[in-house]
């Protein structure tokens, strides 16, 4: 399936402390693999809704999971990207996964702009050069920057003024760290939605949103020339 499995117990810690998770939170998390993330995300929270594509891995994980007598992790095989995850989440929840490379933005988007309601938070590992564009900022934004800014939590900043919190790089992570390891490093990356997310429901909301995004397409498909 293309994953790489992060068996680095130090880059595991980084990640689940990036989530800030509480006895009582409830984790969705997408592509468990071999449930080595997994196991440490049940230790700390109240439920972990575990979202897996392969059925090999679903088999292996079912089994490692009966094996240590983990109960309070639900195991659902399915692609995360045609799968409906609110029958399976309760609300609030958190978003916590080492996503296979290919999926970070598709999944991003997922959660941003069509799933009601939007995580509490997204904790997510993605390659370095990703996770950059992501949380890249004027002039140096992607257009997947830009996208994700539009959805996220406004907080006041040090001038007293509202700013976008944005996506964050919290670490870097060394391809050491995973199993296989891939050409590439990674990024640990936070992202943190706003509550309800905006322009979603109404329709004048959405017709703004869809000129919004229109408008920040056509200026990345016509940059200035400098």
């Amino acid at each position: 399936m293309g994953q790489n499995f992060l068996i680095n117990k130090r880059a595991i810690k980084e990640l689940i402390k990036a989530a800030d998770l509480k006895k009582n939170d409830v984790v969705l998390e997408i592509g468990p693999g071999i449930g080595v993330l997994t196991m440490e995300l049940a230790k700390k929270v109240k439920k972990v809704i575990a979202i897996e594509k392969d059925p090999r891995m679903c088999e292996i994980l079912g089994e490692l999971l009966e094996c240590w007598n983990v109960r309070n992790v639900e195991l659902v095989e399915g692609d995360i990207l045609k799968l409906d995850p609110k029958p399976y989440t309760l609300k609030p929840y958190k978003v916590v996964a080492n996503l296979p490379f290919y999926l970070t933005a598709p999944v991003i988007r997922k959660f941003l702009e069509t799933i009601e309601p939007s995580p509490q938070q997204m904790v997510l590992v993605a390659q370095k050069e990703v996770g950059q564009r992501i949380c890249a900022k004027p002039p140096e934004m992607s257009i997947l920057a830009v996208s994700v800014q539009f959805y996220v939590h406004p907080v006041k900043s040090s001038r007293s003024e509202f700013n976008r919190a944005g996506p964050e790089i919290i670490s870097y992570v060394s391809r050491k760290s995973f199993w296989p390891s891939p050409k590439v490093d990674s990024a640990i990356i936070r992202i943190t939605p706003r509550q309800p997310a905006p322009y979603r429901n109404e329709v004048s909301g959405a017709g703004f949103r869809e000129r919004f995004f229109e408008i920040v397409k056509a200026g990345f498909s016509h940059p200035r020339k400098q």
